[in-house]
């Protein structure tokens, strides 16, 4: 456990959780950073440049250093500190990266942790992985000559109220189906090559169009499944940042649907056309609200959301995007940029999460779908023409 490197005061012992926070699942969010054999280190300096590194931030970040307590409505900050493993893995970086049998998600991440419940025990997990060749991967270093300013308001902007929908009831349909996940790149030259095939749409994004290009080849693949087309629900989420400050801490997100009725509307162009609409009506109709009107806004988008996936006559989608964090490029543990940022697949039968690839122009796409879908999946000649699968991520 690794110990606050200044204790947090009595006046901050109890952090309340916002309304944002209390109706997402308290789990575990899992991802790992891997480099190349640091210079100059030895496997006991590492650990304990990151250990030191870890108690420092922590004095900033106390909420991550306590324990959530009943049923996800606050945090107890009692620090008594954030996990920390340090583990030896025998086997190369190269073997699990360029293995198309290997899935690297398996090796750096703690068995049974990853999407598992954060309930009375430490929101923040780090394991710090030692390969054979020298390279490790890491989830938390680096001396700063700035003091962190995090604020933890967001309670003050998202009071907790009655009235949140069942979201672990409707995860815990989703879940019923043996699910694999798979994921693809979207080369930066490939994205343009897919802009440019769509017509009639102006300006479309990368994360359009690679949410468009998966969800019509998800939807091709059901319906020769299923020898039907079963019309099809996306859910998406926009970030409220900065209707409420950049730096303030939590979840923070307004969730909201697309919907493809017949085959026409799975169609590229259709269905970045519907995307950017719904979008730009959200944004519209969130700039114009008060802030202590946009809890009532956002918790009824989510009811529409769940009360249409309730009604099971729909395919559903969870699609979720971390693209421009900036994760190459800005996050850096003291050895540089890492040479790639994993996950592990999401524990939702149908799933899509993009963010960045190394070049931070390109995609990458982790696809979660069931079994017999992803078979079907894999071999569309429209996905392969503008995405490459990386190797090491079947599961």
């Amino acid at each position: 456990m690794i110990k606050l490197l200044s204790p947090t005061p009595l006046s901050l012992r109890q952090h309340n959780l916002s309304f944002m926070d209390c109706i997402n699942l308290p789990q575990y969010s899992p991802i790992a950073f891997l480099y190349p054999k640091p210079e100059n280190y030895n496997k006991n300096q590492i650990s304990q440049i990151l250990e030191n590194s870890l108690s420092k931030v922590l004095s900033s970040y106390y909420p991550f250093a306590g324990r959530i307590k009943d049923n996800n409505t606050y945090v107890d900050c009692d620090d008594t500190g954030a996990e920390y493993l340090n583990v030896k893995i025998n086997c190369s970086m190269s073997e699990i990266l360029n293995n198309s049998s290997n899935d690297v998600a398996d090796v750096v991440f703690q068995q049974d942790l990853p999407w598992c419940s954060t309930l009375n025990r430490s929101p923040l997990v780090v394991q710090l992985s030692h390969f054979d060749c020298g390279g490790i991967a890491v989830s938390a270093s680096r001396h700063v000559d700035f003091k962190p300013s995090p604020q933890f308001n967001a309670s003050t902007f998202f009071p907790l109220m009655d009235g949140g929908p069942n979201i672990m009831s409707i995860n815990a349909s989703l879940e019923s189906q043996r699910h694999v996940s798979k994921m693809y790149n979207f080369s930066s030259s490939n994205l343009r090559r897919l802009k440019n095939s769509i017509t009639g749409i102006q300006n479309p994004t990368r994360v359009e169009v690679a949410t468009a290009l998966i969800h019509k080849c998800g939807a091709t693949a059901s319906m020769e499944n299923l020898g039907l087309f079963k019309p099809s629900l996306m859910s998406h989420v926009i970030n409220l940042r900065p209707l409420i400050p950049l730096d303030t801490i939590g979840n923070a997100t307004c969730g909201y649907s697309t919907i493809a009725m017949t085959e026409n509307e799975i169609q590229l162009s259709n269905y970045v056309a519907q995307l950017q609409k719904i979008k730009q009506q959200v944004r519209n109709e969130l700039k114009n609200l008060d802030m202590n009107q946009i809890v009532p806004y956002a918790l009824g988008k989510m009811k529409g959301v769940v009360d249409m996936m309730e009604k099971d006559i729909f395919d559903i989608y969870l699609s979720t995007s971390v693209c421009n964090f900036g994760l190459y490029s800005k996050t850096n543990f003291g050895w540089g940029r890492p040479i790639k940022i994993t996950y592990t697949k999401y524990p939702v039968k149908k799933s899509i999460i993009l963010f960045d690839d190394p070049s931070e122009e390109g995609i990458d796409a982790l696809i979660t779908l069931p079994e017999d879908e992803m078979l079907i999946f894999q071999k569309d000649k429209e996905l392969l023409e503008f995405t490459s699968p990386i190797p090491g991520t079947t599961k």
